[in-house]
């Protein structure tokens, strides 16, 4: 199937969307296979790794032993109190290729093929969703690796962990909906990426993700309580060292779901607009 998705439209194949319905049972194997045809992508270049990876593991490397006696109690306690918040920055870092990768299938002409062709409009957006998320999985997966190897420690159970990977997994498609509206909305790939950095500044570095909210100023603080980086933070630290976890986990999940119920479909409906 995933050929088929690939394949050039013939010369008697009418370019424009297609207005017949597709049953959940086609969609879903359609996803799959565009979310297979994305993840090859990646087998073939896995340069698209490096934020997922890479990018994390230097962010930890810097703040435990450049900055982690200074904002800290010293490195051991710093640790313990950053590896959490790297794990949502990786989330965060890895749901900005989203909306990077929708808008270059576009400029490459990848999206006339998928429109010439009978396929849900949800399809698409959920098969590089998928994707992505394969991405979140294996960034997760590698930063607690390296996290236990400079030393980190998990101070709760196996069910705790398992919970704070798949509320991060979670956090990750929310992000994912917000970079395919934005990728879809904007015509440059450039300007994708300037404006995913430019609106991750304040959901990273106002949050609890570097430091706790106790150091900054007043003003900022009221915007890091509300923050939902802070709450999908603080409730990882809660279920890999201990601490409070319903309140925070609560108001995580309130969030996501109401950032779904938002951008999910001004994302399809935008991806509707653009291949019309």
């Amino acid at each position: 199937m995933t050929a088929a998705l690939l394949a050039p439209p013939g010369p008697d194949v009418k370019r424009g969307p297609v207005r017949s319905r597709v049953d959940l049972r086609a969609a879903v194997g359609q996803s799959l296979a565009i979310a297979r045809r994305n993840l090859i992508q990646i087998k073939h270049d896995p340069s698209q790794l490096l934020d997922a990876t890479l990018m994390p593991m230097v962010f930890t490397l810097v703040f435990v032993y450049v900055f982690g006696g200074a904002i800290g109690n010293g490195q051991a306690d710093y640790r313990q109190y950053l590896i959490p918040g790297i794990m949502v920055q990786t989330v965060s870092f890895a749901a900005q290729v989203t909306g990077t990768a929708l808008n270059l299938d576009f400029s490459k002409g990848v999206m006339d093929r998928f429109r010439s062709m009978p396929i849900a409009r949800s399809a698409v957006l959920s098969g590089r969703i998928l994707a992505d998320v394969c991405r979140l999985a294996l960034g997760q997966a590698v930063i607690l690796a390296f996290a236990f190897l400079i030393g980190f420690r998990v101070r709760t159970d196996v069910a705790g962990v398992l919970a704070a990977v798949g509320l991060l997994m979670l956090y990750g498609v929310a992000l994912s909906s917000i970079a395919a509206y934005i990728g879809l909305v904007i015509r440059s790939p450039q300007a994708v990426q300037s404006v995913g950095f430019l609106w991750m500044i304040p959901l990273q570095f106002g949050s609890s993700m570097f430091a706790p909210p106790s150091t900054m100023p007043g003003w900022l603080q009221a915007f890091v309580e509300v923050n939902p980086t802070t709450l999908v933070v603080d409730s990882c630290r809660g279920l890999l060292v201990g601490g409070p976890v319903a309140g925070n986990v609560t108001g995580s999940l309130l969030w996501i779901g109401g950032v779904l119920l938002v951008f999910v479909p001004l994302a399809v409906r935008q991806y509707g607009r653009r291949t019309l």
